[in-house]
């Protein structure tokens, strides 16, 4: 049996408890190495130069280099890292700033450890994940849907794709194929003109959209 290959994280938080803690928390998963933390995002983009993380998870608010100005940063030097936001704030503002500035996902702090571990898998997979208060500040404040030229079944699958789904399990979702869910996929960005699966994310962030299809299941869990 192969060996499951870890997950090197890096954690960037200017709250010493809640860097040691996470550090503490997520070091007794046999498959993440926490192989660096840092106190500042500049600091942390250093320590991400010479560790190449697969996953950095930033808090927003800190001194001297905020964590959302960061993500382009880490996004110019380090494209194959995969940033994760880790905030108490669940404002719709602070979601959509952050994935316009290319954040793979958005955790807020007062999750279980097993949604943290969850956001760390899919991020590092290539998906993007939002936490369930993240979905629930976004469906609190949807626009209205008369301005969206979307079609029910076109929202339901733009929903899943903000929740990270593949097109698998899209196709499980709603009950189609795999071939049917890239080709949704497909029309979705050619509809609203936009070229990549982090344009179509903005757009749901926008337009309030998240998913309500398989709603007991819509975030990735671990165990």
């Amino acid at each position: 049996m192969t060996e499951r290959r870890k997950i090197k994280v890096l954690l960037i938080d200017n709250h010493p408890l809640v860097l040691d803690g996470l550090k503490a928390v997520l070091e007794t998963f046999d498959h993440i190495e926490v192989a660096g933390t840092a106190g500042l995002a500049q600091t942390g983009l250093d320590i991400a130069r010479q560790i190449q993380p697969q996953v950095v998870l930033m808090d927003i608010n800190m001194p001297k280099l905020s964590g959302i100005d960061a993500i382009e940063l880490f996004m110019s030097e380090l494209p194959q890292t995969h940033v994760v936001m880790l905030s108490m704030h669940d404002s719709r503002e602070y979601i959509s700033s952050s994935v316009m500035h290319g954040a793979a996902g958005y955790v807020l702090k007062d999750v279980s450890t097993d949604e943290i571990v969850a956001a760390i898998e899919t991020v590092a997979g290539g998906g993007t994940y939002f936490s369930s208060g993240v979905f629930d500040a976004l469906m609190g404040e949807r626009a209205d849907e008369g301005s969206d030229p979307l079609t029910p079944r076109e929202r339901d699958t733009l929903g899943l794709i903000v929740a990270g789904r593949s097109n698998r399990e899209i196709a499980k979702a709603l009950g189609i194929s795999a071939a049917t869910a890239e080709t949704h996929r497909k029309n979705l960005k050619k509809k609203l003109g936009i070229a990549t699966t982090a344009g179509l994310i903005r757009y749901a962030l926008d337009h309030g959209i998240a998913s309500k299809v398989d709603a007991n299941s819509r975030l990735p869990t671990s165990g």
